[in-house]
């Protein structure tokens, strides 16, 4: 792994350069004071609380602090500590001068980090509050739209805006565009004149479009807020009186082709452009109740885990693009995650497991919406079974070893009633559900195995995995679909993957991440945008955009 100048995810409130994070009772205050000399990369400052990754590295930090060191808040505000702005969205000479693949990789942390607010609001109960208490453009209109409401402050110069398609030739944020048709429900007509305006909406237009919730005048803004954000608190469950989890530092150790942790470990192999990873399972004796869970805090094993595949997802993703195929394998005894999962759906109510439960949930997103060839490698001491069988069932391809000739050694999976509901995609599905199309015989054929320990020749009868060779094949069989895997155009396999994994019902996150990989991908990487004379290369500079005048 390249070191000198990769970008590491791991971050703590000491280290922030710019959020400030307060807490007053059911309320965190989160707000944006970007240091524009603090940029991630050199050659551009982050002017007018602009962004670029490293700010929303801390934001994501921020969120999960606040979920788990801070069971008590309910409400999050999210503010501007600066006067006259809100937030500019996405620094657009950070993008001017970016790899394409590093503004790809960009915009999806971004949206990822604002679909967890909604991931929170949904199934934690932690409410957002976007107080927007001047100019709010683009990516800084996107985070205010992932919050549960937006209150403008109405004086007559502060406006919502996405202004990306006359400033700069591109696609309004992916998660702006949809959010304002899909969660707002602004009108097409509207909405077309809003996306073609660089001064936004301000004001009562702005709450008659939709495009915010409520306006107030600046003597009334901060009370406005206040009195919401409390209205908004009486709607969760959090625990007023829950002790919260210190999230400490990694165990990680970042080598020149491995990354290791406690639990996870990756191993590259450069010349083939695979990454191995392992994953074990629980070991040692287990809390088995609330009161254990809570004296273990950020050590309990599911909460430790999570956070470093989730790590190690986030630094594989960005600072290794050549290595395109990653192999999935599990390690440990396969009845320790079946008593963890069984932990885990007992106690589910209880905010630290609910907020591990989701730490996992989103995970396993990421790992979805990698655009990375998976594939689940099912070998002798493996442990595919509850929670780690997601890990499979999440790969385009599972290769399960038959050992027709050792009962013993013949490695085994396991349904677990997790993979049924604990861990949803952003479609909504669970990935049986996708797997099977929700196809009831076939899903009432895997639950009839409930539980029970599946050799290859049973979980391939039943479709829960890719392939079954036998061991005189296993080493040819796999080798082959990799090599083969790896040759591929990873333009080509990024579209099918995506299109094949997320191939059930639309919603507003499939939409966003669709747009994401097909229209983004594509506007990004043309001329009209990122040419000489395109317009996200120009801005800023007093010269016109060229533009291409083909439509295509």
């Amino acid at each position: 792994m390249t070191t000198a100048s990769h970008v590491d995810y791991q971050t703590d409130p000491s280290q922030y350069k710019h959020w400030k994070l307060s807490f007053n009772g059911p309320v965190a205050t989160l707000a944006v004071d970007i240091d524009e000399n603090a940029g991630l990369r050199p050659g551009y400052k982050l002017k007018l609380n602009s962004y670029d990754l490293g700010v929303d590295i801390e934001l994501n930090d921020a969120i999960s602090r606040i979920r788990f060191e801070h069971p008590e808040v309910r409400t999050v505000v999210v503010t501007s500590a600066k006067e006259k702005v809100f937030c500019s969205g996405a620094n657009i000479f950070m993008l001017g001068v970016s790899s394409h693949s590093w503004k790809v990789n960009f915009c999806k942390f971004t949206n990822e980090t604002r679909n967890g607010l909604e991931d929170s609001s949904t199934y934690s109960g932690l409410k957002f509050l976007a107080a927007v208490n001047g100019a709010c453009a683009g990516g800084g209109y996107e985070l205010a739209l992932a919050c549960d409401e937006i209150i403008l402050i109405d004086d007559r110069s502060s406006a919502v805006s996405l202004p990306e398609v006359p400033l700069l030739g591109v696609l309004p944020g992916t998660g702006g565009l949809t959010r304002v048709t899909d969660k707002r429900h602004v009108r097409h007509d509207l909405a077309d004149l809003f996306c073609t305006s660089v001064e936004g909406v301000r004001g009562q237009k702005a709450k008659d479009w939709r495009l915010v919730d409520d306006i107030a005048k600046a003597v009334d803004f901060a009370q406005k807020v206040q009195t919401r954000a409390l209205e908004l608190a009486e709607q969760s469950d959090r625990p007023a009186d829950g002790k919260g989890v210190t999230l400490t530092p990694l165990n990680r150790a970042v080598e020149a082709d491995a990354l290791r942790y406690s639990h996870v470990s990756v191993e590259i192999d450069r010349a083939k452009r695979t990454a191995t990873w392992t994953i074990k399972a629980p070991s040692g004796v287990q809390p088995a109740d609330v009161a254990g869970i809570e004296a273990a805090g950020a050590d309990w094993f599911p909460l430790a885990m999570a956070r470093e595949l989730e790590d190690a997802i986030l630094m594989m993703r960005t600072n290794e693009l050549e290595i395109g195929t990653w192999l999935i394998k599990t390690e440990g005894d396969a009845s320790a995650v079946l008593a963890m999962d069984a932990v885990l759906l007992a106690n589910q109510t209880h905010w630290l497991v609910r907020e591990t439960i989701g730490l996992l949930r989103r995970t396993l997103s990421r790992l979805d919406l990698s655009s990375r060839s998976l594939f689940a490698l099912i070998e002798p001491g493996s442990c595919f079974v509850g929670t780690y069988l997601e890990l499979a069932l999440a790969c385009d391809r599972s290769y399960h070893l038959a050992l027709p000739d050792d009962e013993a050694r013949a490695p085994k999976i396991s349904v677990a009633e997790t993979n049924f509901a604990l861990y949803p995609m952003v479609t909504g599905q669970s990935r049986l559900g996708r797997r099977f199309y929700d196809e009831q015989p076939a899903l009432e054929a895997v639950r009839a195995k409930l539980g029970q320990a599946l050799d290859a020749d049973t979980a391939f009868a039943i479709g829960l995995v890719t392939a079954n060779p036998d061991d005189i094949d296993w080493a040819d069989e796999v080798r082959i679909a990799i090599e083969e895997r790896v040759a591929m155009s990873p333009d080509a396999l990024t579209g099918m993957e995506a299109n094949l994994r997320f191939n059930g019902t639309e919603n507003m996150f499939t939409r966003i991440f669709g747009r994401l990989t097909a229209w983004q991908n594509w506007i990004f990487q043309r001329p009209n945008a990122v040419g000489e004379k395109g317009a996200l290369k120009v801005y800023g500079k007093g010269e016109k955009s060229q533009f291409d005048w083909n439509r295509v």
